[in-house]
């Protein structure tokens, strides 16, 4: 039987990248594990994957197969050229012991006592509208775990307490009989003596007690762009908890609440204003001055505006802090006309003229609703 592409055995498109490969790779071998899937054909279905992932994990491999698929003339994709599966039983393919690590909790490639990031903080912060709009600097606080500046993060009182650990011999794995549901097996585990960090310390330092951290409040500077808003999240590179081993620190991630304005309401990178106008404004038009998030600007309301009628004014709302572009969105302008109440003398008689020239010239809105359903 011919065989099938190596992409669509993973499930994946051509110009995957090495982290979809893997990622395709783990889940298909997990579901076809011969340990864990006992249907037939699983076990040929997980060679197919093995050798589709030998190769397109490997970037030289995956380049000649790009090129020449299974007719490569230095021996083709699944034989002496690629190093493929061959029938050799499931060792030696990279990822494999990442897979057997996920069913029984070992894994002999895993590197415990190398570096390791930091643990990432977060934290919340509430600002005023103006300060979400037109951006701000804070200061925030925090308690995270810091590298002990007595012992550089050893843990160890001096260089010559830290000794290599005698249980699992500087590897930080030690090898153990466990009971799975398939039975007795040997796995690989962390050393319950180092942690994994195959050393030992003889003398612990005075100042963290042996733990290489200690907890420390520190204040963090925070430049909030322009255009920030409710939810979204500002990532603070660096800021977290102090990595392990001399690994790198973890980073801070500050989620904003913005208080409402008085005035203005915030849609996205828009501003919406409800503005009044009198009922002589709206029926003979006017111009009139408009707050916005800048400065006030003049608005012409054309004869005859109706109530709720809307207005845009271009580039006067708010930037977006996720794009680089310096453009901003729109401010717009609801006009409510109101109904005069408490009306004087003098006011009462100019409208009741009003009304009485209506009538003689033409049908007033009721009229014309009530004609729609005679």
């Amino acid at each position: 039987m011919a065989k099938r592409d190596y992409y669509e055995v993973l499930g994946l498109s051509k110009g995957a990248s090495q982290d979809e490969i893997k990622r395709a790779y783990r889940q298909l071998a997990k579901k076809y594990h011969p340990d864990i899937n006992k249907e037939p054909g699983a076990e040929e279905k997980f060679k197919e994957i093995n050798e589709a992932y030998d190769t397109l994990s490997d970037e030289q491999k995956k380049a000649r197969y790009d090129q020449f698929g299974f007719d490569d003339p230095m021996g083709g994709a699944g034989g002496s050229g690629f190093g493929g599966f061959g029938g050799s039983g499931f060792g030696g393919f990279s990822g494999f012991e990442d897979i057997f690590s996920s069913f029984f909790g070992g894994g002999g490639r895993s590197q415990h006592n190398g570096p390791q990031q930091g643990k990432d903080v977060e934290k919340s912060m509430t600002i005023t509208f103006e300060e979400a709009v037109y951006g701000c600097k804070k200061r925030v606080r925090i308690t995270v775990d810091e590298e002990c500046t007595a012992c550089g993060g050893t843990g160890a009182f001096s260089k010559n307490d830290i000794k290599t650990c005698p249980k699992c011999k500087g590897q930080g794995r030690v090898y153990m009989r466990q009971q799975t549901i398939f039975g007795q097996s040997t796995v690989q585990t962390t050393c319950p003596e180092c942690n994994g960090s195959g050393k030992v310390v003889t003398h612990k330092c005075d100042v963290c007690g042996g733990k290489g951290r200690s907890r420390k409040t520190k204040d963090v500077d925070v430049t909030i762009p322009a255009g920030i808003d409710t939810g979204m999240t500002l990532r603070m590179p660096g800021c977290g908890e102090a990595g392990i081993n001399g690994g790198s620190h973890g980073d801070l991630f500050i989620t904003f609440t913005v208080t409402p304005h008085k005035n203005f309401i915030r849609e996205g990178s828009d501003i919406i204003l409800n503005v009044p106008i009198s009922f002589t404004q709206a029926a003979l038009g006017d111009s009139i001055e408009i707050p916005t998030i800048d400065s006030p600007v003049m608005l012409k309301i054309p004869a005859g505006t109706q109530t709720e009628t809307r207005f845009r004014l271009r580039g006067k709302g708010t930037k977006n802090p996720k794009s680089s572009s310096s453009s901003r969105g729109d401010q717009y302008v609801i006009v409510h006309v109101e109904t005069p109440t408490n009306l004087t003398s003098e006011e009462k008689e100019l409208l009741e003229r009003l009304g009485n020239v209506e009538k003689k010239e033409k049908k007033s809105p009721w009229e014309r609703f009530k004609n729609l359903f005679q």
